[in-house]
């Protein structure tokens, strides 16, 4: 990666650009001249955004990349984490129906296997135009429970320009502020010929963001109010261990969770309580990332991804934050951190489709005009976020 430091320094989405031409991975670049925002994109990574700018090429690029495993070359038949700020991937990851686990195996991770189809291989480019591209694929997938499910992708990526942001956040952007927003449209489709169902399996659209962390990083997410007997508990925070006091607070229908990239954590909202919208904050950056995903408005059920016996497989979260950090014997992946998005779980009869959105911003500059677009979506200043943890 040396020839890219003398153009661009690492952080800068022209450093990130480079470094796949060296790599010679085929790229798709969607751009808004107005703007200057700009996506980069990888077929052969199932059409993920790898990263994304604010301000073209000497701009802040806001993915995670795995440059050490991109650059040797190396493809694992167990799963390769080349990164990127938004993969499309299935769930449910464990349980009866897991598609990462074969039949008959214990769902530890020596077992663990991401199926190849949303890991290494490429997505078909359908069409493409300078602010969109749609991908597609068709390929079949085995789950625990040993049913065969044909399976069909459909993938749109566009840039949002300036008005379509104001329009969906129903906020002003002041001209001061950089922003670089898309949306994905992710579609998934039974091409079988027997239903997906309770007894057979069934699957769902699961879209993981991967940013940069900050030593001062935060995730909010605001959540229904109410008491747990009627909309169940606030938080998972036991994915792995539970998450301790001081990187987890609730406070007022918000959880705040340090994304700091040390310390190994997740947690997760349940659809009783989860609403279509969460964010991040740098505010060592200033940098205001947001994140809304298509959340049904009537009651439906989620897939469960806990390893394992289960006893509810429909009874899973709906949106999740992961903070990366060092694992048992001190290597770390990263770090980075992720929000993500979930579909309801699918049932699907033959020829039926489920549809995905997710759209997620970046915003930086002035603080005092970032806190007005937080003050307008979720009631909250930048302070009340920035000092959570004081």
């Amino acid at each position: 990666m040396n020839n890219t430091k003398s153009v661009f320094e690492k952080g800068e989405y022209g450093f990130d650009l480079t470094f796949f031409e060296g790599q010679k991975i085929k790229t798709i670049e969607l751009k808004d001249k107005q703007t200057k925002a700009c996506l980069l994109l990888v077929p052969d990574y199932q059409g993920r955004v790898m990263t994304s700018s604010a301000n073209g090429d000497k701009g802040m690029s806001f993915g995670w990349i795995n440059y050490k495993l991109i650059e040797s070359g190396k493809v694992s038949s167990q799963f390769n984490p080349y990164g990127g700020e938004e993969r499309l991937w299935f769930g449910p990851e464990g349980g009866p129906f897991s598609i990462y686990f074969p039949k008959g195996k214990e769902q530890v991770y020596a077992n663990w296997v991401v199926p190849r189809e949303i890991d290494s291989k490429p997505f078909e480019v359908v069409s493409q135009t300078s602010g969109s591209v749609s991908f597609k694929k068709e390929f079949t997938l085995t789950n625990a429970s040993g049913t065969n499910m044909e399976i069909g992708v459909e993938r749109n990526v566009k840039l949002l320009s300036h008005a379509e942001v104001e329009s969906a956040l129903q906020v002003q952007i002041d001209t001061s502020l950089n922003f670089v927003a898309y949306e994905s449209e992710n579609t998934l489709t039974n091409k079988g010929k027997s239903a997906w169902n309770k007894e057979t399996g069934f699957l769902s659209i699961w879209l993981l963001a991967m940013f940069n962390p900050s030593n001062d990083g935060i995730v909010f997410m605001p959540f229904k109010k109410g008491s747990e007997k009627e909309l169940g508990k606030i938080v998972t925070d036991d994915y792995f261990r539970k998450v301790p006091a001081d990187r987890l607070v609730v406070k007022d229908g918000v959880l705040f969770f340090k994304t700091d990239g040390k310390h190994r954590s997740k947690i997760g909202i349940s659809p009783q309580r989860a609403l279509p919208y969460c964010g991040s904050y740098d505010p060592i950056k200033h940098v205001l990332t947001l994140l809304w995903y298509s959340k049904p408005d009537e009651p439906v059920k989620y897939v469960n991804s806990k390893w394992g016996k289960q006893d509810n497989p429909l009874s899973g979260d709906v949106v999740n934050s992961y903070n990366d950090g060092p694992v048992e014997d001190g290597s770390i992946m990263g770090p980075f951190y992720e929000i993500e998005s979930s579909s309801p779980a699918a049932m699907l009869f033959p020829g039926g489709k489920i549809m995905h959105k997710q759209r997620i911003y970046h915003i930086y500059g002035d603080e005092s005009r970032l806190s007005m677009i937080t003050e307008k979506l979720f009631n909250i200043p930048i302070s009340t976020i920035k000092q959570a943890f004081k």
